[in-house]
């Protein structure tokens, strides 16, 4: 690389956008990270015992068994014994991590969203007058005397 390539490397990286996006992905994947172990070892477990000690992760069919025959108890053994499996709970578990993901995402758009409409909205006019009781004629908010028709305002 000459050295005109790296410093158009160096500026190329200086950019705001890429800096945020580098930090957007560093935080996305520290997400998935929460949400896979919130799903595996939160969600799950307790799903599994109310479906009767259903463990998800060892959830499969075997496609073709492999050099050992079956029936394989885990998903381990089936790998170890060279089965073509499928394993369908691992999936669900995966499925489970993108929906929480996603209502993730979508809530914090929604937030945003929401910060941007009220930083756009104009401010809300504050009222300094009336309106007098008897000529109609817009007075101050203090005023006890209309400076129109000089009735007395309560």
């Amino acid at each position: 690389m000459g050295m005109g390539m790296v410093k158009e490397f160096k500026e190329f990286v200086a950019r705001g956008n890429v800096m945020d996006m580098a930090i957007g992905i560093i935080l996305g994947a520290a997400f998935g990270a929460i949400t896979k172990s919130m799903v595996d070892d939160v969600l799950m477990p307790p799903i599994g015992l109310l479906l009767g000690g259903v463990d998800f992760s060892n959830l499969f069919v075997v496609l073709r068994e492999g050099i050992a025959a079956g029936p394989y108890l885990t998903v381990a053994d089936a790998k170890a014994a060279g089965a073509v499996i499928l394993t369908y709970g691992i999936f669900f578990q995966t499925v489970i991590n993108f929906l929480i993901i996603a209502i993730a995402v979508f809530l914090l758009m929604k937030g945003v969203n929401r910060l941007k409409r009220a930083l756009e909205e104009p401010p809300a006019v504050v009222a300094v007058t009336r309106d007098c009781p008897y000529c109609t004629m817009a007075i101050p908010l203090q005023a006890r005397r209309c400076p129109q028709c000089t009735s007395e305002i309560k």
